[in-house]
């Protein structure tokens, strides 16, 4: 006869793979989140995101996510402990050990097991970003720029999630005993909660749902904004709330009807849905976090083609090897200075060129501020900034020619399309900021030219227009272009040298972010309003950091030196990589882990249905069609759904992007991003066969 103790540890042995699960579980969430968080913390991603840029703000905004999606993956795996749990301590109850002494042992075993596995799992945190991030400068770029350097400020993230997966562990393991019915306790391993019958209205109805939703969501700012003149309100969010009701209908409908009723056989599938139904609630909630899970794993993956095309794009179509601007009243490398520089790395500089330009005023209809979240729109003869070349300089600089009529001037935007945002097409004056002079004018198109293409956006005048405005204009109202290509093999070194010789050279009225409007803050002045380029919440740049994103990113006079680009889109696309696609693997992998316990969840607790139905004369092939009915709809409804979902979502970002529609570029990304999409859903599919395979042998189903 087994004592009390003998038999607690056996019923522990039998449930030892639900453990391992569990343990495995908690160990791989906090290994993932630490490493993640070494990797953001670590200066040189510090220094790659800009500070409050959109690409850091994307990173955090997935980060979240993540932590979801660990926290989901956690409380799944220990859901399916606790159920496993839960019939073991009702057998105790059953043979007479008391609630007390159960709740006592759960708990202190739910402490260690939870406490040593997630420690461990923090442990491993660090040699794995390191084992991570040295793989990615082997394969990618390596340089000393690439060190890892990992900070102590990581933990302020891990541990507080340590703590919340042990709490949460130990909350659970005592509401496990808190039922008074034991047999209810013993049962809680088969418990079913089934969903109600639905016309088949609903799934239809979800995804008008979920269209509306998006739609709402998405203009509701705008109208408010547009109607009221004032920062949309942080309540019209809840206008997406739609989306995820009708997301809910939608699976609540594939669970009960399937994705499409057979009309010929409406019986067929009848005992793969009736047992998802039965465990409805169940598996709708897991398909709802799977979705979501899925539908930010594509997000944050799709970021890295469309990044990649982008530059990629801007990199072939730069029609000279270095180029630089610079203020007329600055000393800079001259032409004979720069070849006596290149010599020193056995280069020869060739086709130079070098003409001015002008600093121009536009008008425009302006926002102007009446508090800080309200505004209205008033015309302004003076408003923003322009560089302006006249058709003899472009001609010197590009060598191509471009006609233009007296009264008219074309902006010069990407080859691809795309241009700035900052492009004004309806201006009617330019004004000679020193003399006040005025030019009567016309948009007339635009002109194609990559390395012309910058923040503050370059217009063309004819020669006659611009000479006449130009007149009186002082030195620090003019800036010259610098366009040359080197003969032999390019070397970073000599590119660093010279970036640095102009930084060097340049001087502290130069030290200007690109978004800084001179004549918007002199209109400011004359008015006797702060500038809002002036306040600390913008970014600020110095030549104390030039190595830093924001100071490559913003600075007016930032070089395009090509072999310079190429290395930092290396070293810049290397992080985005190892974040975004980190992210994207962790999100991916937690909703194919999810899916995989729901079919193993479904199936065997009903092995009951299959082993009646073997008995009735069930053929293994229609046994086996029934179990991949259930696991393709866990599988791919979440993928499809979330799949599509960021797609049609990536594809509405670029056609509104600049109001140009898609561009070639984005259109090449766009494509980039079908094939990612593509290799996902092979991986689904192949994860989804094996699943099949697993439970119809554990089932004694032949295949």
């Amino acid at each position: 006869m087994m004592t009390m103790t003998q038999m607690e540890r056996k019923l522990q042995k039998a449930g030892r793979r639900q453990a391992v699960l569990y343990l495995f579980c908690n160990f791989i969430s906090l290994m993932l989140i630490t490493a993640y968080a070494a990797m953001m913390f670590s200066n040189t991603v510090q220094t790659i995101f800009p500070e409050n840029g959109d690409s850091r703000k994307q990173m955090m905004a997935i980060f979240v996510l993540t932590l979801f999606g660990c926290m989901v993956f956690t409380v799944y795996a220990s859901s399916l402990f606790f159920r496993k749990k839960s019939r073991q301590m009702g057998i105790l109850l059953a043979l007479g050990a008391s609630r007390k002494q159960l709740s006592l042992g759960l708990l202190q075993e739910t402490f260690w097991l939870s406490s040593i596995s997630s420690l461990a799992g923090m442990a491993a945190g660090f040699p794995f970003v390191i084992l991570l991030w040295n793989g990615f400068r082997l394969l990618v770029v390596d340089s000393s720029e690439m060190a890892l350097s990992l900070n102590p400020a990581c933990l302020l993230i891990a541990i507080p999630f340590f703590l919340l997966v042990v709490a949460f562990s130990c909350i659970t393991a005592v509401r496990c005993l808190k039922r008074t019915n034991i047999l209810d306790v013993i049962q809680e391993e088969h418990k079913n909660e089934p969903v109600k019958e639905l016309g088949k209205w609903c799934g239809p109805a979800g995804i008008l749902l979920i269209f509306a939703g998006a739609a709402a969501g998405y203009y509701a700012p705008v109208i408010y904004m547009n109607a009221l003149n004032k920062m949309a309100p942080l309540w019209t969010n809840f206008f997406y709330l739609p989306v995820f009701i009708g997301l809910y209908m939608l699976i609540l409908h594939v669970v009960v009807h399937g994705v499409i009723p057979h009309r010929k056989n409406p019986y067929k599938n009848l005992i793969s849905r009736s047992m998802m139904k039965f465990q409805g609630k169940q598996t709708v909630n897991s398909l709802l976090v799977c979705t979501v899970l899925m539908a930010g794993g594509v997000f944050g993956i799709f970021y890295l083609p469309m990044m990649a095309s982008g530059q990629l794009t801007s990199l072939r179509n730069q029609t000279y090897d270095y180029s630089f601007p610079y203020r007329s009243d600055q000393t800079l490398p001259d032409q004979k200075q720069i070849q006596e520089m290149a010599s020193r790395y056995d280069l020869t500089v060739e086709d130079y060129h070098e003409d001015g330009y002008a600093l121009l005023a536009l008008d425009s209809e302006a926002e102007v501020m009446d508090t800080e979240d309200s505004w209205h729109y008033e015309y302004q003869r003076i408003n923003c900034q322009g560089r302006f070349l006249s058709e003899t300089a472009f001609r010197k600089l590009t060598g191509k020619s471009v006609d233009i009529h007296p009264g008219q001037y074309k902006a010069i935007n990407r080859t691809d399309g795309s241009g700035s945002y900052e492009i004004r097409t309806e201006s009617k004056v330019i004004t000679n900021m020193v003399t006040r002079q005025e030019l009567a004018t016309s948009f007339s198109g635009y002109v194609p030219y990559d390395v012309l293409s910058t923040t503050i956006p370059f217009y063309l005048l004819d020669d006659s227009d611009y000479e006449k405005i130009t007149q009186g204009l002082t030195p620090e109202w003019k800036e010259v272009m610098v366009c040359f290509n080197i003969q032999g093999e390019d070397s970073y070194a000599f590119a660093r040298e010279l970036f640095l010789a102009i930084v060097d050279a340049s001087g502290p009225e130069c030290e200007l972010p690109s978004y800084y409007d001179r004549v918007e803050k002199i209109v400011d002045e004359e008015k006797g309003e702060p500038y809002w380029g002036d306040s600390d919440s913008m970014t600020k740049i110095s030549y104390d950091s030039p190595d830093s994103s924001d100071f490559r990113s913003y600075w007016t006079y930032m070089p395009k030196f090509r072999i310079l680009d190429q290395n930092d889109f290396l070293k810049t696309f290397a992080v985005f990589l190892m974040m975004f696609l980190f992210i994207s693997i962790v999100c991916i992998l937690a909703t194919l882990i999810i899916c995989y316990t729901r079919c193993q969840t479904i199936a065997l607790n009903n092995r009951y249905v299959f082993d009646d139905l073997r008995r009735l004369g069930g053929s293994p092939k229609f046994l086996a069609s029934e179990v991949r009915a259930q696991c393709s709809r866990v599988f791919f409804l979440p993928s499809v759904i979330g799949m599509i979902a960021m797609y049609l979502l990536y594809i509405s970002i670029m056609y509104v992007n600049d109001g140009t529609g898609i561009s070639s570029t984005e259109l090449l990304g766009l494509l980039l991003c079908a094939g990612i999409l593509l290799l996902i859903a092979i991986f689904v599919y192949l994860v989804y066969r094996m699943t099949v395979k697993k439970i119809c042998r554990q089932l004694a189903i032949s295949v």
